[in-house]
């Protein structure tokens, strides 16, 4: 038989009854309400506060401990501020009238106005604006207009571009230029803190911030724009239309990747970015600047593109690692050095494979004529083959 529980009875609390609760309570002898009793009693008129209301005192606490804790999160927040400040002045707007390129045609072929961004830094003691091809493709230097940070407007001396990797490369000269320092896009992890500059439709020098989302995206179906080696770092940060070419940069205040594509059904920005490593980027630029060309080594395999687990565990590799070769270029550095079809490269130049694609890179962007080790898996065992690469345009 289940019984209700008699409410207790309301007792009055006096000072006194506060004061000698304790005592009484020690010596047994306490008969009227206790010290719990009392406290809840005296808690009533706040619980009767409407929702939101607080005392003025009770305010004025919480607004001091308020300011205290930002105190803490605005000292480590200031990184953010001191690096936007010292990238501004790098970072540029572009405006290129571009000859669209498609299939042949009579009379003369409409002009379109692209914009975007780019980065100024130093190669060989000389300035020079770092942008995507994309963004300068088909312009002139005389249909080139680049706006500095302090509003000045020049034009670039001279144009380098290369489809395959959509790097865009201008000279340009001017007094009180600030070039950008250059980081290592390799030290970068999946987590790391990085911001975004340029100018997302029209609106110039704007910052954006997020974090790495993930590495190695070399799969991106970019339409026709001719853009076959990829290795590109995602990023949350937001990228817009017009921070094409613009600089990806770590809190350290460094370039570690040129902003290039989105994901997005709407257009515009849906928390997936895409920018070319600094890396990658840097030795095309320096080959553009130096040599007016792109020269790209060559190793002379047929790779896999369906090696996946079964295939892997019936050669005794615990998962898909690395590039299997399925074919051989006759008289090409990998059949020089005795490279055989069904081997699997692990590693190139002591550097993990990961897929065919990133092998792929790592070869075309290999100095022509450099002798590398491959740690190759055959056999069941694992051996290293020394390959000296040589040039894609002689094969």
């Amino acid at each position: 038989m289940v019984e209700h529980v008699p409410p207790r009875p309301l007792r009055s609390c006096s000072v006194l009854t506060l004061m000698s609760a304790a005592l009484l309570a020690a010596v047994g002898e306490l008969a009227g309400p206790t010290t719990g009793d009392c406290l809840a009693q005296s808690a009533t008129p706040a619980a009767l506060e409407r929702p939101g209301q607080l005392a003025p005192e009770k305010r004025e606490e919480l607004y001091r401990q308020l300011r205290s804790q930002a105190e803490v999160l605005e000292a480590q927040a200031s990184v953010v501020k001191t690096v936007a400040k010292l990238i501004g002045p790098t970072v540029v707007h572009i405006e290129a009238d571009v000859t669209p390129r498609s299939a042949p045609h009579f009379g003369p072929r409409k002009q379109i106005e692209e914009a975007g961004s780019g980065v100024i830094v130093e190669i060989g003691g000389k300035h020079y604006i770092l942008t995507n091809r994309h963004v300068i493709d088909g312009a002139t230097t005389a249909g080139i207009r680049i706006r500095l940070a302090d509003g000045r407007q020049i034009r670039p001396s001279g144009i380098l571009v290369d489809p395959e990797t959509d790097t865009g490369v201008m000279a340009v000269s001017a007094p009180d230029l600030v070039a950008a320092p250059i980081g290592d896009s390799d030290r970068m992890e999946i987590g790391d803190f990085v911001l975004a500059l340029g100018s997302p439709f029209g609106l110039s020098h704007s910052v954006t911030y997020g974090i790495i989302s993930a590495k190695g995206r070399r799969d991106l179906e970019l339409g026709d724009s001719g853009v076959r080696l990829q290795d590109f770092l995602q990023t949350d940060a937001a990228i817009n239309p017009g921070n094409s070419g613009g600089p990806l940069i770590n809190l350290r205040g460094e370039v570690i990747g040129i902003n290039t594509a989105i994901a997005s059904n709407s257009g515009g920005s849906e928390g997936i970015g895409f920018s070319i490593p600094i890396n990658m980027f840097m030795v095309v630029a320096r080959q553009l600047v130096e040599r007016g060309q792109v020269t790209r080594a060559f190793l002379g395999v047929t790779l896999d593109r369906d090696f996946g687990p079964a295939v892997a565990a019936e050669l005794g590799l615990p998962r898909p690692i690395g590039a299997r070769i399925i074919d051989l270029t006759e008289k090409s550095p990998a059949a020089i050095a005795n490279l055989q079809r069904g081997d699997v490269i692990l590693q190139f130049n002591s550097v993990p494979v990961e897929d065919d694609a990133h092998l792929v890179n790592l070869v075309n962007l290999t100095e022509v004529g450099k002798e590398v080790s491959l740690l190759v898996y055959r056999d069941r065992q694992t051996q290293v083959v020394k390959v000296r690469v040589g040039d894609r345009g002689a094969f």
